[in-house]
């Protein structure tokens, strides 16, 4: 396992702050290439009630990104929706390890719950 120096802690934020996020739980259904990008991929995710397209850069870190397919991990659904690459992502794929510059993991529940759980 790579060794990773923590970085300091950021500044603090209230309760309040962390519950406008909202992160769920979701399968992913599918994951398929971003014809116009060199490291986006586009993930199909189930979230119990609906379904949402969600752009994740990750071509670059795993030799095969359809590995995940299957897998249930957390997501951040209230962001705004972003154009990349010419595609809308409505969400963001929340991962561990990207911001500390090694390759990324899923933030996955360690044993499967319903699709569109909320975390925190």
């Amino acid at each position: 396992m790579a060794e990773v120096k923590p970085v300091p802690i950021k500044s603090t934020v209230s309760l309040a702050d962390v519950e406008k996020l909202d992160v769920r739980v979701g399968t992913i259904l599918a994951v398929e290439e971003v014809p116009n990008s060199a490291k986006l991929v586009r993930l199909r995710v189930d979230f119990g009630d609906h379904a949402r397209v969600i752009l994740a850069g990750m071509k670059g870190e795993r030799a095969n990104p359809r590995e995940i397919e299957t897998k249930q991990a957390l997501f951040v659904l209230n962001l705004e929706p972003k154009r990349m690459a010419g595609e809308v992502s409505e969400g963001m794929l929340f991962d561990i390890g990207y911001a500390d510059g090694i390759a990324p993991v899923l933030a996955v529940p360690e044993k499967l719950v319903p699709n569109g759980v909320r975390a925190g």
